[in-house]
């Protein structure tokens, strides 16, 4: 069996959170990859520079250049997909019409705040999306690896880096486990990958809980 990356069994654990019906907005980067793994749900993909209805990533030989996501990745369609201009997404977004934002992020607080926008020294180009899907989607899903390339935990006690706003996000799910945010506390909804609650709770040096029902 073909071994799948951090980011494969992310986007996997994922899906499985994803309901039949659910109106998802992807971001850029790993949540991209969710689409690949629904199955047989009816999930309607929607990318806020005018499109709902996306499909899984095409194959090299079938991209289309007028069909991308808004982090300018190409993208397939659903043959119920429909277009609409920027403005009418974003009156989706921010109408509360997306019931499951996936997004990426920096840094995620105990709270659940999370910076995904401005990397230090590096140029802004703004902060596209992020803040109308942390603030106006029924339920935000950080994708993230857990750790940086240094080794240091994504998880911090406080934010270093800009908010996408005050909204807490309602899940992170790693390559390792499944957090929840409640009260300023993290939870371990579950474990998958190779390092125990104990490591987990030592690596990334903060108090983590054991699963709650949800």
């Amino acid at each position: 069996m073909l071994k799948l990356s951090s980011r494969e069994i992310i986007a996997m654990h994922i899906a499985n959170e994803l309901k039949d019906g659910d109106v998802v907005n992807l971001g850029v980067g790993i949540p991209t990859l969710v689409s690949k793994y629904i199955d047989d749900k009816k999930i309607y993909f929607q990318t806020e520079n005018g499109l709902i209805g996306m499909g899984p990533p095409p194959h090299e030989n079938e991209q289309d250049i007028d069909l991308i996501d808004a982090g300018k990745a190409p993208v397939t369609i659903t043959p119920e997909a429909a277009f609409f201009d920027s403005a009418f997404s974003f009156a989706m977004i921010r109408g509360k019409h997306v019931d499951v934002a996936v997004l990426g992020a920096l840094e995620i607080d105990c709270y659940g705040e999370i910076a995904n926008w401005s990397v230090p020294n590096q140029p802004i180009l703004g902060v596209g999306g992020a803040m109308d899907l942390v603030a106006g989607a029924k339920k935000v899903i950080v994708a993230s690896t857990l750790f940086t390339k240094n080794g240091s935990s994504k998880l911090v006690e406080t934010l270093t880096l800009d908010s996408s706003g005050e909204r807490r996000v309602n899940q992170l799910v790693t390559e390792y486990a499944n957090f929840l945010f409640q009260n300023g506390e993290i939870f371990i909804k579950d474990i998958y990958g190779d390092l125990t609650f104990e490591e987990l709770e030592s690596r990334i040096g903060l108090p983590l809980k054991r699963k709650i029902s949800i």
